[in-house]
């Protein structure tokens, strides 16, 4: 797999995501919360969580095991927009314990977990470090 312009996007906005996730989520704890630290940084999170999850959608890899060129690292992309369509109308209806658990579980699920599952060897991040980078296996 060569770095399209689709997957330039992707990764660009994950690691933008996996980034800005920590301060959304840092804002709102402890003794001072940040409100408008919080809802920024969040929305910003949203935004670049749904360029990842939607981008996501036109990357296949046929060498992988696979249905149609979407392997199982694709089931993340149903997981990101109903989690976040989840904790937005549990927002509006003002369940903030509900919006706050799953906008966690969202963040370590959908950034961390995934982006761990990207550094596997024979997926393009994982070759590219291990590899290219390191010069091992």
């Amino acid at each position: 797999m060569q770095l399209t312009p689709v997957i330039a996007i992707h990764m660009s906005a994950a690691i933008g995501a996996l980034l800005l996730g920590p301060v959304a989520l840092w804002a709102r704890k402890g003794r001072l919360q940040r409100p408008r630290l919080h809802r920024a940084f969040g929305y910003a999170w949203v935004t670049l969580m749904i360029v990842t999850a939607v981008s996501a959608i036109f990357i296949r890899d046929f060498k992988l095991p696979n249905l149609a060129g979407y392997t199982p690292i694709h089931l993340l992309v149903p997981f990101s927009l109903g989690s976040m369509t989840i904790a937005f109308v549990a927002l509006a209806r003002g369940k903030i314990a509900l919006h706050s658990s799953t906008m966690q579980r969202t963040y370590f699920g959908a950034c961390v977990l995934a982006g761990a599952f990207t550094l596997l060897p024979k997926r393009y991040l994982g070759d590219l470090l291990w590899h290219q980078w390191l010069g091992l296996v």
